[in-house]
């Protein structure tokens, strides 16, 4: 697989390289995880927007990201209506990115990502792991990306999000 001369590879591999887990996906599947990624539900977004859990989906929304928030304690985020729980999102989700800290938490996220039909990425930001579900989703054959902060990757990236126009074209297509 080609992939963009648009990023900094080098960066690239040294924040994948920050990941604990050994299972982290490489460059070209990274960059093909991002440049496919628009619609991202995001577990445990906070209220609080000087948290990495409100920076991190507020910039992706920057970026063009179509940001689901999902959080029991508040009504709208980033002006959104937020749901309760990952259950309560409708529609397809290319991606549920976790900021539910521990493995009992994280883990219980990565089992409810699993019943969603499209099998979306599971991405825990990091700091976060819970290695036993994430092997049974990737046993399942999901993409499970842990301890690892997509801002930081879409950084080293480049602008490689994709634009809802762009996915209206392609369906069309």
């Amino acid at each position: 697989m080609i992939i963009d001369d648009l990023y900094d590879r080098e960066l690239l591999m040294a924040e994948l390289a920050i990941s604990s887990d050994p299972e982290t996906p490489g460059p070209e599947e990274m960059h093909e995880i991002i440049r496919r990624t628009l619609r991202i539900a995001v577990v445990g977004i906070s209220r609080d927007p000087t948290k990495s859990a409100r920076r991190v989906p507020s910039y992706l929304a920057a970026k063009g990201a179509d940001i689901v928030p999902i959080n029991p304690h508040a009504d709208r985020i980033l002006g959104k209506e937020v749901r309760r729980s990952l259950d309560e999102v409708e529609g397809e989700v290319d991606m549920v990115m976790v900021f539910r800290p521990g493995p009992g938490p994280a883990g219980e996220v990565i089992r409810r990502a699993m019943q969603r039909p499209e099998k979306p990425v599971i991405w825990l930001q990091e700091g976060i792991r819970s290695d036993e579900a994430a092997a049974e989703a990737r046993a399942a054959g999901f993409v499970v990306i842990q301890d690892l902060c997509m801002y930081k990757v879409h950084r080293a990236l480049g602008d490689t999000l994709r634009r809802a126009e762009v996915r209206t074209e392609g369906a069309a297509g």
